[in-house]
């Protein structure tokens, strides 16, 4: 599923899977939008790209990597990827709970992760049980290593080949949960190891032998073809220890996130959580030693959280999320009471059960706190009442994004006892699982706000994000998509002067041919890292492509074949075999063909097809134009429109041509006008029904000819008219309104202070003194309507009163007590029993106590409350006095 970034809106949601089971672990998006999921299956017919993705001998569970479009509406790849043993199960499902081996936590079975490099590659890091997985030739480490072994493979960006693949594994059992590229063309990968033998690991690091607990973490390095393996370290305690994050910054340090239920080494750290079970180690690239090494948490003898993500951003501040609690019963893990937090938390406290997922932001080099928050719902101890679950992940790894904002998925609210509400505003605010637990997906984004100033330039030509290539004079519209400088310094990388704007989208014409490398420097000196530098390449061409085509239906009347005949032009030179692209709109798959001959094709039946032209080559400047046509195809001809039947004048009526074949069209709009135009629209100016024909012809069909008719009323628009008294205002009094509009039927009145009716003559008093906006909305049944608007001034002197006495459970006036009077905005009204009970609060001045505390009538006697008031015109008022309540 994918939201808008302000969470508001489904982009798209679709199923991905086959008749077994299937389990995402980790997602990421590439530049293009195009999104790769990783993750594993059990299911044979897993949709891959062709029957040559299926890689290995499969069985049980499959590791599977899938690239979808950014629409989310196709598979750009998909690969099927495993032995004869489970694959991407790490010991076992969580359908067999508690502390094994490496599974530590619940959801640990579902470990691994998926990044990318420059040329959109694809990285994973998983585990396999099968001892024939398709390694690659050459791989660091080509047989396995016995019990489970982690693997790391590398695919093309297509995601439909596998450039390599490795084990990574001793003797007892491994997993690879995470990696992260370096700078120097290396790979880190880390994980957790049984294993006292792991091959990868080398001398002249931290430790060159396992700490003897029940796992270890570790963190090896190797070159990005996989053939070599560079360094490695086991990373522990003589407990038990995992990483389950991997960074690196920009210097090539390599940052460790993970937990241990040992004594983790603390070294060179300011900010430091004594004797806590949650790391963060910051390691020379070489990996030889700790430049500094610290723990967070409460001081639990086991860890507080299951992490999820890990970043460290452009200033070298480090990020953690994870969750713990109720969720993770039966494993050595504690939950989330006494972690840390900070001033402005979302959430300060976490729930009585310590079941929340926790966030924390640590200062380079360990030198403070910079953030800790809760977040989620609110468990109640052991098994309720309400019964809850507790808010988790069933596996797999969240993200932050390189400016510190977290992608939290989590499975919520289950059993939906206790409220887990969204944000205003979000696609989905409320629980509708209705079976099955009742757990929702939950989609959470938090933007820390701690990474510095970013550049993330994207160019934009005649309308087409991302585009980068056009003809000369070509045009560019420049965009910061991360808008976090204060000011910003553009290169064009044609020798133009730069350019330093405070407005993040700028605008740049190339006249001359070439390929630019255009830079820009996004600045904010109250930032950790002051400046942030990006670029983008610009290429301008001056030999553009005309393109054209021309479309003919193949005789006999009945036949659906087509002959596409290509008359595109160039500025100077010819085309090439491979140059165009033919899309023929029928979901057929799309050809390359040279310009001649004439390319057939055969449709599956009648239709309206948009055939596409591409140019695909870049000799050509507007690479990858592309010109659509829109073939109707039909053997009988037969001709179809759609409009709406109504319109207010003046009307600009837009006609659909919904026609089964037809080459040439005429319409006839019934006011003495036609049009040849496939699809035109057209504007009545006077009121009345007009018959609208079209007429369709098509030599190619066996009919020739055929008509189509349809009748629009064009109706007239009321006049919105209103006055008002009196004129000027009498302090207190409202303001009466008298409707003159004619040709109207109903009305919608804004008094401009927030307050409607839809009464014909409605009376309004306005709460402050004033000129107030009232605009009269009048329509008529025709749903035609017409505004008039006028300032009308108030005249409010503020008072206030409050009644002693009131007869509840009875009808009237005298049922409810209210707050009364005039030019009050806000109130907190709070009223206590005689033993000092609160039983009403409001801060609504339109709402009244009814006499009921908890849903009963309270008994006859004398109420105390105090009243705070505040005027339109700021002023402030408390007071405090008695209520009688009779029965």
């Amino acid at each position: 599923m994918k939201l808008s970034p302000n969470g508001s809106k489904r982009i798209y949601a679709t199923y991905l899977g086959g008749t077994g089971k299937e389990q995402p672990h980790s997602l990421i998006v590439d530049p293009q939008g195009n999104l790769i999921v990783a993750g594993r299956s059990s299911s044979p017919d897993y949709p891959v790209t062709t029957a040559t993705n299926v890689i290995g001998a499969g069985g049980g569970w499959d590791i599977i990597v899938t690239k979808l479009n950014a629409a989310g509406n196709g598979l750009i790849g998909s690969m099927r990827i495993g032995g004869t043993g489970d694959d991407g199960v790490n010991i076992s499902d969580n359908e067999q709970s508690g502390t094994q081996s490496l599974k530590r936590n619940y959801g640990d079975d579902a470990r691994s992760e998926v990044i990318l490099d420059g040329s959109n590659n694809i990285y994973l890091a998983s585990c396999t049980q099968s001892d024939n997985f398709p390694v690659t030739a050459g791989a660091i480490q080509p047989a396995a290593g016995g019990g489970q072994d982690g693997v790391v493979l590398k695919l093309n960006a297509s995601c439909n080949s596998i450039l390599w693949a490795s084990y990574l594994g001793g003797s007892a059992d491994d997993a690879a949960y995470v990696l992260a590229l370096g700078i120097s063309n290396n790979l880190y990968v880390a994980g957790g190891t049984v294993s006292t033998n792991l091959p990868e690991i080398t001398g002249g690091v931290i430790n060159s032998s396992n700490a003897g607990g029940e796992c270890d973490g570790f963190l090896i390095e190797m070159s990005t073809n996989g053939t070599t393996s560079l360094k490695g370290t086991y990373l522990g305690t003589s407990s038990a220890d995992q990483v389950y994050g991997v960074e690196t910054d920009k210097f090539g340090n390599v940052y460790v996130m993970g937990t241990t239920e040992g004594a983790w080494p603390v070294l060179n750290a300011a900010y430091v959580n004594a004797g806590s079970k949650q790391f963060i180690s910051k390691i020379k690239p070489d990996l030889s030693a700790y430049i500094y090494s610290t723990t967070f948490g409460s001081g639990s003898i086991y860890p507080n959280i299951s992490p999820t993500a890990f970043l460290v951003d452009r200033c070298e501040n480090v990020y953690v999320s994870g969750w713990g609690g109720k969720s993770d019963l039966g494993y050595h893990n504690s939950n989330t009471r006494g972690l840390p937090v900070t001033p402005g938390a979302i959430k300060p406290l976490t729930d009585a059960s310590g079941s929340d997922f926790y966030f924390i932001v640590i200062k380079k080099d360990a030198a403070s706190l910079l953030y800790g928050t809760f977040f989620g719902q609110d468990d109640p101890i052991g098994e309720g009442p309400p019964v809850t679950f507790g808010d988790h992940v069933d596996g797999g790894t969240s993200r932050f994004d390189k400016n510190g904002v977290i992608y939290q998925a989590m499975c919520a609210n289950c059993f939906r006892t206790v409220t887990f509400n969204g944000t205003p505003g979000a696609w989905s605010t409320t629980n509708q699982a209705l079976s099955n637990g009742k757990c929702n997906l939950g989609m959470l984004k938090i933007a820390m706000n701690f990474a510095g100033v970013a550049a993330g330039p994207q160019a934009s030509i005649n309308g087409v994000v991302n585009d980068s290539s056009g003809c000369i004079p070509l045009t560019v519209i420049f965009t910061d998509t991360l808008q976090k400088g204060k000011t910003y310094n553009w290169d064009f990388g044609d020798g133009s002067p730069q350019v330093n704007t405070s407005a993040f989208t700028t605008s740049h014409t190339y006249v001359a041919t070439g390929t630019y490398r255009v830079r820009l420097i996004a600045i904010d000196s109250t930032t950790c890292n002051i400046s942030d530098t990006a670029y983008l390449n610009i290429r301008a061409g001056n030999n553009k492509a005309n393109l054209d085509f021309i479309a003919n239906k193949l005789p006999p009347c009945t036949n659906l074949s087509y002959s596409f005949s290509n008359t595109s032009s160039s500025s100077f030179g010819g085309f090439a075999a491979g140059s165009f692209v033919w899309d023929f709109g029928d979901g057929s798959a799309r050809i390359t063909a040279p310009q001649l001959p004439p390319v057939m094709h055969t449709y599956a039946g009648p239709g309206t097809y948009k055939v596409t032209l591409v140019i695909q080559d870049t000799a050509f400047c507007n690479s990858p134009d592309s010109i659509i046509k829109t073939v109707r195809l039909s053997p009988n001809l037969k001709a179809l429109f759609a409009t709406p039947s109504t319109g207010c004048v003046p009307y600009n009526a837009v006609f659909v041509n919904n026609s089964l074949g037809g080459l040439n069209f005429l319409w006839d709009f019934g006011d003495g006008t036609t049009s040849t135009v496939d699809n035109p629209t057209h504007l009545y100016t006077t009121p009345g029904t007009y018959s609208v024909k079209l007429l369709a012809f098509d030599s190619t069909s066996c009919n020739k000819i055929d008509s189509a008719r349809q009748s629009i009323s064009v109706n007239p628009i009321p006049v919105a008219s209103f006055s008002f008294s009196p004129v000027p205002p009498t302090e207190n009094k409202p303001i009466f309104f008298t409707n003159q509009s004619f040709g109207a039927t109903s009305y919608l009145w804004n008094f401009g202070d927030g307050d409607t009716s839809n009464e014909i003559n409605p009376s309004h008093l306005f709460n402050a003194t004033g000129t107030f906006t009232v605009c009269l909305n009048a329509r008529n049944e025709a749903g035609c309507s017409d505004d008039t608007c006028m300032p009308v001034a108030a005249l409010i002197l503020p008072l206030l009163d409050v009644p002693n006495a009131f007869t509840p459970g009875k009808f009237g006036v005298n049922s409810v007590v209210k707050v009364v009077g005039f030019g009050i905005t806000d109130i907190k009204w709070s009223i206590y029993n005689r033993w000092g009970q609160k039983v009403f609060e409001t801060t609504d001045r339109n709402q009244g106590w009814d006499g009921t505390f908890k849903g009963k009538l309270q008994a006859m006697d004398v109420y105390t409350y105090t009243l705070d008031v505040t005027y339109f015109d700021g002023k402030k008022l408390r007071r405090t006095g008695d209520i009688t309540l009779l029965r």
